[in-house]
């Protein structure tokens, strides 16, 4: 009875904070909800494969819609990419996360960038981190990146070696995140995870099952506990890691792994530069950034545990989404035999340019000279964007202005969307990378041709990356974009270069998991986590 009334008393105050701050997009078409407490939001973390529902509302509704979120309140979904740029990259930090996102990304990563929940403080992480992702440090990246991807190649050739000459079906998105956390680690830390060596590495399993066991389907209790954050004091929300559930004790678990090892990492670093022979050498991102923190004011400086922090954040977003995003890859290829050939042309032709010129390895500018290569890359973030959408909240009064007018539930046509601070916004990110107007009748194709024969230069400004909103925009956008695309570009080539890739011979259905980052898992199989075999035969 005390929890039904504690519930009651919530919804009535979320409803009365409604009435004063989200009434100005009522007037907005939305799908229906058919119960009003959880409203849209189960439709959205409930379905079976990321945009089900999405490609739908961008159907009916156009660029910008009204959902129903937890106990009533309004959220105005975004995919307009004038609305877009105006919430991500004109007004950034006038649309700062909601509290319930930036208490999950504390509970993920601790007090790091992702979690950073004000423009002043965001900002004060961003000017530290900033000279650890310069181009001429990404650039020294490019031989670790090589190496390891060398190191996954011979793994996958001994095991066609050991009595495979047909080839071997493999979970090749277990083994690119092995191969992904080994490389954040060198380039980050110039630390050695071993996952490539060990499969039973610790940091390696802690990682693989995270979001599957928090993430996916969460319950309905959790989802209306997180609904009455905005309500709690925000100091008691730091504590909600220790509740004894299985999505905090999966978030406590995998940090407290990371958390020995970054603290010691940290300490031997500062100790090392701060006895004055610091070693210049060090090009890893850990040593720019303690070089970057000492030399700053002290009241902009990191603390130790933001410090710390950074170290959880780098391990999750440098790895899982740059190991996800190329098993989609390899996926796509293997269903498209055709440009899987073409790409393995390109890169056979630049090989015997580049060893006619005196070399052998693949320089950055030998990478980003296949147009193919970057088609492949580029149509893969578009189709298969790892975050499928934001939260944000309005701090002000704004008018947000669309690109593409959209009819209201009484017949009128509007431009502009005016809105009242307090207003929750759901940028959706694989809807507007699925919008014809701007990627072309075949939008909901996987077809790396338009980035070659496309104009990208008369669509409005939004992402960073040919236009594309895959790794956000503005401001808050990812800090570690370059470093993604480039360990992107040397892990696909060394593997096509190698292997040719197969769906396996039972076929399985690939769904696209509902996670915070979209992983592939194997329908029937969604106890296993994510999961993406592919027959590899060797070239």
């Amino acid at each position: 009875m005390a929890a039904a009334a504690l519930l009651i008393i919530c919804w009535l105050v979320v409803n009365l904070r409604r009435l004063l701050t989200h009434n100005s997009i009522r007037h907005l078409r939305g799908p229906p909800s058919a119960f009003t407490l959880f409203g849209n939001v189960t439709d959205t973390l409930y379905q079976a494969s990321v945009g089900d529902v999405e490609f739908r509302w961008l159907k009916e509704y156009g660029g910008a819609w009204r959902l129903r979120g937890l106990l009533g309140a309004n959220i105005l979904a975004l995919a307009d990419p004038k609305a877009l740029q105006h919430v991500l990259q004109k007004s950034g930090y006038n649309y700062p996360k909601t509290r319930q996102l930036s208490v999950t990304l504390f509970n993920l990563t601790g007090r790091s960038i992702l979690w950073a929940p004000t423009g002043e403080i965001h900002a004060r992480h961003r000017k530290v981190m900033n000279p650890a992702f310069s181009v001429p440090q990404l650039r020294s990246f490019i031989p670790l990146f090589r190496q390891s991807a060398k190191k996954l190649t011979q793994i996958w050739k001994d095991q066609v070696n050991a009595g495979h000459p047909d080839g071997v079906t493999l979970p090749v998105d277990r083994w690119l995140a092995r191969a992904t956390l080994d490389i954040i680690g060198e380039a980050a830390f110039d630390f050695d995870f071993g996952a490539l060596d060990n499969t039973e590495n610790e940091v390696s399993k802690a990682y693989h099952r995270m979001f599957a066991d928090s993430q996916l389907y969460p319950s309905v209790w959790n989802l209306l506990f997180q609904a009455t954050w905005s309500l709690l004091p925000e100091p008691l929300l730091y504590y909600i890691r220790y509740l004894p559930t299985r999505e905090y004790k999966t978030y406590r678990s995998t940090l407290s792994v990371m958390d020995k090892i970054a603290a010691r990492l940290i300490e031997e670093r500062t100790r090392e530069f701060g006895a004055g022979d610091p070693d210049k050498s060090r090009k890893d991102v850990m040593s720019v950034l303690v070089r970057a923190n000492m030399s700053e004011n002290p009241s902009t400086r990191l603390s130790d545990e933001e410090m710390r922090s950074q170290m959880f954040a780098m391990t999750l977003a440098g790895h899982e989404t740059t190991a996800n995003t190329v098993t989609w890859m390899l996926w796509e290829l293997a269903k498209h035999p055709d440009i899987q050939e073409q790409l393995r042309q390109e890169i056979a032709e630049k090989r015997m340019e580049v060893t006619a010129n005196g070399s052998y390895e693949f320089a950055l500018d030998d990478l980003e000279s296949m147009p193919l290569l970057q088609a492949v890359i580029k149509e893969t973030l578009r189709y298969h964007p790892i975050s499928s959408f934001l939260w944000r909240v309005a701090a002000k009064d704004d008018v947000i202005p669309l690109e593409k007018p959209i009819v209201t539930t009484t017949g009128e046509t509007v431009t502009e969307i005016p809105i009242a601070a307090g207003q929750v916004i759901m940028p959706s990110l694989c809807s507007y990378n699925r919008l014809a107007h701007v990627w072309g009748e075949d939008a909901h194709d996987w077809n790396p041709m338009r980035f070659l024969q496309g104009d990208t230069e008369k669509q409005t400004k939004v992402g960073m990356l040919s236009n594309l909103i895959t790794f956000s925009a503005g401001v808050r956008s990812c800090i570690g974009w370059r470093f993604s695309v480039l360990e992107m570009q040397a892990i696909i080539v060394e593997l096509v270069e190698n292997f040719r890739f197969f769906l396996p011979d039972d076929k399985p259905e690939i769904i696209r998991a509902p996670t915070m980052t979209m992983g592939p898992m194997v329908k029937g199989k969604l106890h296993e986590g994510f999961q993406m075999p592919l027959r590899v035969v060797p070239v």
